[in-house]
């Protein structure tokens, strides 16, 4: 402080026209108080919430939950979640498959930057030097670790290994390995010729929930909370159900009689107004018979129950360690499932019921909570939680903090969100691009040579009247097409060579790709 008072004094020499001595304190009370604001903000930098981040991610899961109103699925841990923060209502993943969507929310990059549109390519191809969100974190001195599925994992062919992981990620990786994976050979498949990854499959467990695989994610997630409670952390935890094969234990199946399991009931026309490429399930429900197909849903919906149960033990953890106070919880499914709309089922579609997702963060004593009505994209996540966390996120992120809607959901959002989707073989494949608004869903496959759509959701929330023909619907249509991404891929990668994709059919546990 000596060596700093006689510079100041030596830079302000003696004038010896009026009195020194006011000019003198004047200048140290200067010189003090930028200390002492130097020293706050240093204090003040310090001091601001180092929250840590529990991140939830459930695969396959659509919003057939209680919090978004679903009529008979029971899923109140979830629900308990939701009821303490934001849940979103118009939330749309970028990819409706797991590795483009999984690879855009962790990279905040939409799949036409990362050129990302299968479950083959991992993360770090395309951006060797990339900051992931988990790697974000850890480069700021989190613990960050990994409980189960967070990047693509083949399921169930890839239980129980990292898959396709990315190690710079993480601080800490663990993959469980339950009783289900080990009693595959008794899952009923009902689409012959389809592996258990992509065909309508399940089976109703042996043994305990402690047992199953999710089990042991949750019991290994608490673990960690236990090891690691003092913080900062960003624990992932990665649930496996409902990715078929949909597994859960009998108390799951028994909350969901078969008799109360429907099928949609919808009118059959309007199929015919559908173009081809927006339909995957050919023929529709895959030709199966109907009471396969609701045996099949009973077993989707057991999943979502049973995968529920174990999100509760994780966040009974958190409670009883004290730690919901300093902790952002995030739970996601990582893109929409179809459960037989327009005869439709699984994902890659452009539907609503697979490129909207569940979507729900809660934050330490939140001031608001509650339902948003606003449409938000997974690419908005990670500069949420860098914003949220006060760190510094890559700038290249194509997203937008959620901060303003987790302070008041209904807060003013003009926002669009697009999903895309590739179609096609070899020289044929070409892009599907989906975009909605608040009211809207207007879809262009092949930069519409090969089909448009539009619905009016205020209207038509399931999706059965295709508008985009309509010549009074030419300025909607008009508006809509000027929201689609400008710059488009001048080509779209490949998938891999013919005898790798017949290696893969060989198998019975890979995600078979998809039309």
């Amino acid at each position: 402080m000596q060596a700093y008072s006689s510079l100041v004094i030596k830079r302000f020499p003696p004038v010896p026209v009026f009195n020194l001595q006011p000019v003198r304190l004047a200048l140290w009370s200067a010189v003090l108080l930028g200390i002492c604001s130097l020293c706050a903000a240093e204090t003040g930098a310090r001091s601001a919430p180092r929250y840590n981040v529990l991140f939830i991610a459930i695969d396959d899961l659509n919003v057939s939950l209680g919090c978004y109103d679903h009529p008979l699925v029971k899923s109140p841990n979830i629900d308990r979640l939701a009821a303490r923060g934001v849940r979103f209502d118009r939330a749309y993943c970028q990819y409706p498959l797991c590795n483009p969507s999984r690879s855009s929310l962790l990279s905040g990059l939409r799949p036409d930057t990362s050129r990302i549109y299968d479950n083959s390519t991992p993360i770090r191809k395309p951006f060797p030097g990339i900051v992931t969100l988990p790697q974000m974190f850890k480069n700021n001195g989190y613990f960050s670790a990994r409980v189960g599925k967070l990047y693509h994992y083949g399921v169930p062919g890839d239980i129980g290994t990292s898959g396709m992981d990315d190690g710079p990620s993480w601080d800490h990786v663990v993959n469980p390995r339950g009783r289900d994976k080990d009693d595959e050979a008794d899952v009923i498949n009902f689409g012959p010729g389809r592996g258990l990854g992509a065909s309508l499959c399940w089976m109703e467990a042996k043994g305990t929930d402690a047992e199953q695989t999710d089990g042991k994610v949750a019991s290994e997630a608490i673990r960690l909370l236990e090891q690691h409670r003092d913080g900062p952390f960003f624990l992932a935890v990665g649930f496996y159900r409902p990715h078929v094969p949909d597994i859960a234990t009998s108390p799951y199946f028994a909350l969901y009689p078969l008799d109360k399991v429907t099928l949609p009931q919808e009118p059959p026309e309007h199929i015919r107004n559908i173009p081809p490429a927006a339909l995957t399930t050919k023929p529709l429900n895959y030709g199966i018979e109907e009471e396969k197909l609701r045996l099949f849903k009973r077993a989707y919906f057991a999943s979502i129950s049973f995968v529920d149960a174990q999100v509760g033990k994780v966040l009974d953890a958190l409670d009883r360690l004290k730690l919901a106070d300093n902790t952002i919880v995030v739970l996601f499914g990582d893109h929409g499932w179809s459960l037989g709309e327009h005869g439709q089922w699984q994902k890659r579609l452009l539907f609503e019921e697979v490129a909207r997702v569940p979507f729900i963060i809660a934050l330490p004593k939140a001031k608001a909570t509650g339902p948003s009505p606003r449409t938000v994209e997974f690419v908005d996540l990670y500069p949420t939680l860098a914003d949220l966390c006060h760190l510094a996120p890559p700038s290249n992120l194509e997203g937008k903090s959620l901060r303003a809607l987790l302070e008041n959901p209904k807060a003013p959002w003009s926002r669009p969100a697009v999903t895309q989707v590739v179609r096609g073989e070899g020289g044929t494949r070409f892009m599907g691009y989906s975009v909605r608004t608040e009211r809207w869903r207007y879809t262009e496959w092949d930069a519409g040579r090969a089909g448009t759509e539009l619905y009016d959701h205020d209207a038509d929330r399931h999706e059965y009247r295709n508008l985009a023909g309509d010549p009074s619907y030419a300025a909607t249509v008009a508006e809509l097409k000027a929201l689609l991404p400008k710059t488009k891929p001048p080509e779209i990668p490949g998938r891999a060579g013919k005898k790798k994709q017949k290696a893969g059919k060989a198998t019975t546990d890979k995600e078979k790709p998809g039309p």
